[in-house]
């Protein structure tokens, strides 16, 4: 079953009625619209990235945070939506294929999360979300400040320069598609 952007935005909305703590409700939101502006300047399906997006951290809404992708999984596949909603949740948090490539803590092992990192061919739409996820805390900001606030919230760990140059990579992926530095897309970030 497909899910559009209007009925992930409904579904955040629903759950942000039932919880106290919302901040990652505000961080998917502008993870869904900065992924969709991203989608429009590469002539992609901008529903499916915004979509993508929204919907990266529900498995937040069902768990503790270093359960949330697969939570996030179960749960959408529960709904019964395709596969790639669902597997946007795994996803999102891990650059290259590899578990180690985040900027959290260290993951538990999860033989059935570590297995489809490791083997999934991740979609265009993964990466820009990847991306977007990278960028934003509830506002747009350059991916050295989105760390700063991820690493001072979280701590490092012996994986954070791996990841730091992975994401600036991921950057650099994305300028060399658009033909530009994907800044430009974000007014707010270029005024910070």
């Amino acid at each position: 079953m497909n899910l559009t952007s209007q009925k992930a935005l409904e579904k955040l909305k629903e759950i942000e009625k039932k919880i106290e703590e919302n901040y990652w409700i505000r961080h998917s939101i502008c993870v869904g619209n900065s992924a969709g502006k991203i989608a429009e300047a590469l002539n992609l399906d901008v529903d499916k990235a915004k979509c993508l997006g929204y919907i990266h951290d529900i498995g937040k809404y069902r768990g503790k945070f270093s359960m949330h992708s697969i939570e996030g999984y179960n749960y959408i596949k529960e709904l019964g939506y395709d596969d790639e909603y669902a597997n946007i949740c795994l996803t999102h948090s891990y650059l290259n294929n590899d578990i180690y490539c985040t900027a959290g803590e260290v993951p538990e092992d999860i033989p059935f999360r570590t297995e489809f990192i490791k083997n999934h061919e991740y979609t265009i739409y993964e990466k820009i979300v990847n991306l977007c996820d990278l960028m934003c805390t509830d506002v747009n900001l350059t991916l050295e400040k989105r760390l700063i606030d991820i690493f001072t919230r979280r701590g490092t760990n012996e994986n954070t320069n791996y990841h730091i140059k992975e994401a600036q990579k991921l950057k650099k992926y994305f300028d060399n598609m658009l033909g530009y530095n994907v800044y430009k897309l974000f007014p707010d970030v270029l005024d910070n």
